[in-house]
């Protein structure tokens, strides 16, 4: 690129605004890292203890094995369940890391909490991954050790978990090849991974896989069995034929993984790098306060642009036109990418500027990110005058029906129909990643709460009643703390809202190995788009 499209900061980090704020975003950040903390032990050490005087490798230790050396992995979804009934992480890993050289997706269970059995969230987080692994075309590696469902919530995950295992041979119907190593028990929802796998390897004296256990055979059949002649793994080597290997150990199963791997002789379908993948300008230390920790205060978006851009170059688009959102080209780790990402408010202008664009990186195959940072469309008279509503729906048909992979990345508010047109969750984008500080909701606590009281009030009036203004401020002040609580970014990634709350100075990392993992499939842009009102 010519030497003017090369960003140039403007960003004061020893400015008072900026150290405040970077304060307070550590603040955020230092609540969701104490959260990540408790991942790997959620079990309780207990368990943990008692799993490893067994000899056996706890889930992540697995994947640290099997993985390259000194290559990256990115988890995916590791706080799902925060806040809720489930544990933090659900009880199992998933992740995109590089074995032999290929870039896999990962999971495992984690058989310190509750023997690995799977909870509703448990299933919903599968369910997200195995999206993943098949809109990217990623061989996937299962490191298999689970008692199935949490039988007393059978109620809750019954239904939605045969979709897994539907999903899970739709992959292999695709050619994408999956990889089961049978570590330890592998019990009735948990023994059919294994039989609906491409590849199957079984752990001597240790990988298990039976539909029914001991108890339940006994119950069902009178028949009194040990669970190595009911579903051991030189059973299944010898005569199920359900084992394609017998591994003598747990390094060894890993160690046939890699080895299976290798002769896949996989080839991704995507172009690749094509762009020098020198490191920004920038230091990407500062992005911790380059976004505001109160998500109500603006911020110049291209601070961020300037620090995650290959040498911080940046094609801008119409940089004169519809401000409030600024698009234009770079690229990440070599890889093109066509960056909307907002400075405000979404008008008219920003919304058709916007819908121009997307076609554009669509007849170039150029990936999308979304960067959000956006209240909502504008409202009013002169707004509906103007055409927010068919310049809006003009840059949600193009963002429903562009085929490029959509990266988002969260790094301020996320409301209302803004979260639409930016391709949010609803639209289903290969990854969405958020910063600590993110917010998303309908609208912010304060507008929600204030149109709630305005209804209030006109009801009230409807009746011919007096307001109580003493409870209806009550009332208010509790939607406003219920609708903080509920736009949070942790109780955003604890529902699977999103792929993970990622350090904003690991965001070029983390949006290179998407990008990387994206062009494992094709990079095809859309052709057609319906009618537009023009």
């Amino acid at each position: 690129m010519v030497e003017a499209n090369i960003l140039r900061s403007r960003l004061d980090t020893r400015s008072e605004e900026y150290v405040n704020n970077l304060q307070e975003m550590q603040a955020l950040w230092d609540l969701v890292a104490a959260e990540l903390e408790k991942v790997p032990t959620v079990g309780g050490q207990r368990y943990v203890d008692r799993h490893r005087r067994r000899g056996k490798m706890l889930v992540r230790e697995r994947v640290e094995a099997l993985v390259d050396r000194n290559s990256p992995l990115l988890e995916l979804s590791p706080l799902a369940g925060w806040g809720t009934q489930d544990p933090i992480g659900v009880g199992v890993f998933a992740g995109i890391g590089i074995v032999e050289g290929v870039e896999c997706a990962i999971t495992g269970s984690d058989m310190t909490y509750r023997g690995g059995a799977g909870n509703p969230t448990t299933w919903d987080k599968q369910k997200r991954f195995f999206e993943i692994v098949k809109e990217n075309r990623l061989p996937l590696i299962l490191l298999n050790e689970s008692a199935g469902a949490d039988l007393p919530r059978q109620a809750d995950l019954f239904i939605h978990g045969g979709e897994n295992f539907r999903d899970l041979t739709q992959l292999s119907k695709l050619g994408i090849p999956t990889i089961c190593v049978a570590f330890g028990p592998n019990t009735a929802g948990g023994a059919y991974i294994p039989g609906m796998s491409d590849y199957t390897v079984f752990v001597k004296e240790r990988g298990t896989a039976y539909l029914g256990g001991p108890p339940l055979v006994k119950m069902a059949i009178n028949e009194i069995v040990d669970e190595e002649t009911l579903g051991g793994a030189d059973m299944h080597a010898r005569t199920s034929g359900l084992a394609d290997y017998l591994a003598l150990d747990e390094m060894d199963g890993l160690r046939i993984a890699r080895q299976i791997i290798s002769h896949l002789n996989w080839k991704k379908l995507g172009p690749g790098p094509t762009q020098p993948a020198d490191e920004p300008l920038y230091d990407s230390a500062d992005l911790l306060g380059c976004a505001m920790a109160n998500v109500r205060i603006p911020f110049d978006i291209k601070e961020i642009h300037a620090r995650i851009l290959d040498g911080s170059r940046f094609e801008e688009f119409k940089p004169l036109y519809g401000e409030k959102l600024v698009c234009g080209w770079g690229s990440i780790c070599g890889f093109p990418i066509g960056i909307l990402a907002n400075n405000g408010i979404l008008f008219s202008e920003e919304a058709s500027k916007g819908a121009q664009f997307i076609q554009l990186c669509n007849k170039r195959n150029i990936p999308l990110l979304f960067m959000h940072n956006i209240t909502g469309f504008m409202v009013g008279s002169e707004a509906e005058r103007g055409g927010i509503i068919r310049n809006g729906a003009k840059l949600i048909n193009a963002v429903s029906n562009s085929t490029v992979p959509h990266l988002n990345l969260m790094v301020g508010a996320s409301y209302g129909a803004g979260n639409y047109g930016m391709a949010g969750k609803s639209y289903n984008p290969r990854f969405i990643f958020t910063w600590p500080n993110h917010r998303v909701a309908v609208m912010g606590p304060e507008a929600l709460a204030g149109v709630m009281d305005i209804i209030a009030r006109n009801a009230a009036a409807g009746r011919g009643e007096q307001v109580d203004e003493g409870k209806l401020s009550e009332k208010r002040s509790a939607l406003e703390a219920q609708i903080e609580t509920e736009s949070t970014a942790l109780y955003s990634t604890g529902r699977l809202w999103d792929d993970g709350i990622i350090h904003p100075a690991d965001t070029r990392t983390v949006l290179g190995i998407a990008l990387s993992t994206c062009h494992s499939n094709e990079v095809i842009g859309a052709t057609e788009y319906g009618v537009w009102r023009h």
